[in-house]
This record gives C-alpha cells, structure tokens and sequence, in this order.
C-alpha cells in the first residue's frame, strides 16, 4: 500500500481526476455550443432565419450578369474529373460560364479524363500546371488563378464572378444563377455542402452527413447574423472578382490570392474577406421540391481516409489558423475563430473521457470481484456529471434534428449512433494534425494529403439533375 491506498484505488482515484478534467471542458463546450443553439432559437423565432424557396425550373440556365468562372484544382481525379465536369456543363448551360480544370503535367490519366469530358466545349479550359503534382491546392488555384487573368488580357473580357469547386463535386443547377444574384450585393457568398449517403459506409462517411447538416444549418446561419466571418468550405462558395484581386495585391502576389503554404487556404480566404470589411453571405435556399440548393459529394468513407481529412483540416485551421489569423476583430469574431479552433482540444477532452470509461469499467468489474472498494464521486463530480449527461441529450436531440431535416428520420436516429464514431475520428486526428504541426515548426512543409475519390453522386443510377 502506498498512502494508505492500494494499487486499485490509486487507479479509481486517478480516474476521478481525469473524470473531472474532462468533465469541466465538456461543460465549457457545452455551454459554447447552447449559446449557439439559442441563437439559432432566437433568429428562428423571430423570422431571421427564414429559408427563401425558388423555384428550380425558372432558375435553370437563367442568363448571367457577366463572366463566371469556377476553379477546379485536380490531382490523381481521373475517376472523378469527368462526371463533375459533364455534370457542370449539363447543369449550367450558360455562355458565359468557363470552367478552369487545373491539373499536373505528371498526372496524364486527370488530364485525358478532363479532355474527354470537355468535348470540345470551348466553355471547358484545361490547365496544366508547369510543375510534378502534387504541389499543394493553393498552389493548382494559383496556377488556375493566373491561366484566368491570361484569358482576361487576350479576350479584354473580365470575369466577374470566381467560383471553387472540387474534383468530385456534383453542382446544383439552381446554384450558378443564385449566386450571380447574391453577389450583387456581396464578394463572397458561401452555398451548404451537403454529403450523400453512402449505404457502404453508413457510420464513416454518414458522420459528415451529421455534422454539415449541423453545422451549415446552424452554425453558418448564427456566424452571418452576429456579423463575423464566414470560413470558405472551398466548394460552392463563390467571390466577387474584384475582391480576389484586391487580396491578391495586399499579398504582393498579382496573380496568387491564395496562401499556397495554407493547408485550408479557403477557410483562409473567407475570413480574409470579411476582415478586410468585404460583406459574406450563407445563402441557404430550397427548391419548390423541398431540396437544399447545396453542392452534393461523396466524403470518405474508410477511417484512414476520414482522419487524414480531419487532420489536413484541424492543422490547417486550428494550428496555421492561429499563426496566421491571430486573434483579431470584434469579440464575436474571436469567440468563432475560438469555436474554428477547439479541434486539438476537443480530441484531448475526448480521448480523456473514453479512458475513463475504460477505467471506471475496469474497476467495477474489480469492484464486483471484491478486490476494490470504489470511492464514491464527491458532490461537485456529481453535478458535473448530471449536467454532462444532460448537455449530452440536448446534443443528440440537435444533431437528430438537423440530420433529420436533410435525410429524413432513419439518418436522423442514426446520427446519435454515430457520435461515437466522429469522436473516435477527431481524436485521432488531433493527434497527427499536433504532429504534423510540429514536424511543420521544424521545416517541413505541409503538403497536398488529399483524399482519394473513387464514385461520384452525378453517375450513380437514379442521380438526376435537380
């Protein structure tokens, strides 16, 4: 014995410890969360957040009020390049829209797949970038970048509007016409992502399901309403030309507005917007036919593929965000950057709550053996927990909710089932983005560690354009 305390109960007593640790930063993050639900409340109830409904057949093919282009920065996407392109002509008819594909010189199998789905469209333009790939995705949006302001000088005609999209996005086709009328009166405007479910992959990839529903139904509505920023999602999001420029200029670079050694360069690109006094909009819109007027993808849906996402994402945000971003604007800007950026300390809490679980299951078997006797949780522990659980349904019914709205009841009970798994994914991820941040301190320069796409929503059987 050691202190009076055996072995085990040096064990129950740490797992106490540990119960506390993370039960206190569950509570904060909780009450973070709340405060953002009762916004939502609020803006709700008091018709803020009220959906505009148009009609999908009148918008389709509606003419621009000048050029569109969309960049879609590509390496290894030959599975996927030439159904979002297709698709993208198909649901966008318009004259005056170009599609800038950007791919590598030693990535022939892209550009042949690219080509074929172009047909000759001369609304199609294929740039190969100068350099192997992969380089980074800022760096193939510079290049598409600098490919659109050549077009520019030749044709003396300039676009107005610059559009991102990845490799394997399939567009709204209500979705080009509305942005064209947002930016009107904006320079950046941001459409809802919205993931499709993937039978095969119900609790991986159905985990983004969740979470965009959540977060681009709650979340990106409360952030335009309180006045802050609004982070780039790097598809259907779309920006003034005028503002990319300017951004561009204050760089020192004409023809790079992205930060090539960002790893979230649009998250990047959206906050830089909004500090820089430009207006942003979340359009969230609906069809007459009840659908979300969103940008629809397959996300990964193996857990290797899931965490090197969420790593590139919470090291590019949460780590580079705060070198590079600071702590600047109004305290409503610094309480969103500080929601942008609580990933690594998400995984900690969580990875400590789960230890503990494995703990306390540990000593009740012990306890049931007659080996230790466990040490009853003091008051405060008890409250701490009673509100955590707590917390923890308020969370689920939200997240049910909001999945719900988007993918009906089924998704929705199995979006509760599934908050295991997103926790399971974010503390891995924290983990290695901490790493890779790290090895970044150290000089090593973080590359494109992109996710491989293998199906794409536009050529499954039964995708139709909506």
């Amino acid at each position: 014995m050691l202190l009076g305390f055996t072995p085990l109960e040096w064990v129950a007593l740490a797992g106490y410890e540990l119960l506390l640790f993370a039960g206190l930063f569950f509570l904060i993050g909780s009450m973070d969360d709340i405060a953002v639900d009762l916004v939502w409340l609020w803006l709700k109830l008091t018709g803020k957040a009220e959906m505009e409904t148009v009609d999908r057949a009148a918008l389709r093919g509606r003419p621009l009020s000048g050029r569109a282009a969309v960049m879609i920065p590509a390496w290894r996407e030959a599975e996927v390049i030439g159904a979002t392109v297709s698709h993208a002509l198909e649901a966008w008819p318009q004259d005056d829209l170009r599609i800038y594909v950007g791919c590598y010189r030693n990535d022939p199998a892209t550009v042949s797949a690219a080509i074929a789905a172009a047909g000759g469209n001369p609304r199609v333009r294929l740039v190969v970038h100068g350099r192997d790939g992969p380089s980074s995705k800022a760096d193939c949006l510079n290049r598409i970048y600098a490919a659109l302001c050549e077009d520019e000088r030749r044709s003396g005609v300039r676009a107005r509007i610059v559009l991102l999209h990845d490799a394997e996005d399939m567009v709204d086709p209500a979705a080009l016409p509305l942005l064209d009328r947002a930016l009107a009166q904006a320079e950046f405007v941001q459409l809802p992502v919205l993931p499709q479910v993937q039978p095969d992959s119900r609790w991986i990839a159905g985990h983004y399901c969740d979470e965009f529903a959540e977060s681009h139904g709650k979340a990106m509505v409360v952030r335009e309403a309180l006045g802050a920023g609004l982070p780039a999602a790097g598809v259907g999001c779309a920006f003034s030309r005028d503002a990319l420029e300017r951004i561009a200029l204050r760089t020192g670079r004409p023809e790079a507005p992205f930060a090539g050694e960002s790893l979230t360069e649009d998250y990047e690109l959206g906050l830089k917007i909004g500090a820089l006094g430009g207006k942003s909009r979340f359009l969230r819109i609906r069809g007459q036919d009840g659908q979300l007027v969103a940008t629809r993808a397959f996300f990964p849906g193996t857990l290797n593929e899931a965490v090197r996402q969420k790593t590139r994402w919470i090291h590019g945000i949460a780590f580079q965000g705060w070198d590079r971003l600071g702590w600047e604007g109004s305290l409503v800007e610094r309480w969103m950057r500080l929601r942008d950026r609580r990933g690594p300390l998400a995984g900690l809490v969580l990875a400590s709550g789960y230890l503990f679980f494995l703990i306390i299951t540990f000593l009740w078997l012990t306890s049931l053996l007659g080996w230790v006797d466990m040490p009853k949780p003091g008051a405060m522990l008890q409250v701490i927990l009673l509100v955590n659980v707590a917390s923890f349904l308020w969370r689920a019914a939200w997240r049910f909710a909001f999945t719900t709205q988007e993918y009906g009841v089924v998704e929705g009970f199995a979006a509760i089932l599934r908050i295991p798994f997103a926790n399971v994914i974010t503390i891995i991820a924290g983990r290695r983005a901490l790493a890779a941040y790290l090895r970044s301190l150290n000089g090593h320069a973080p590359v494109w560690d992109k996710t491989e796409h293998r199906s794409h929503p536009a050529i499954l059987k039964g995708a139709v354009s909506r």
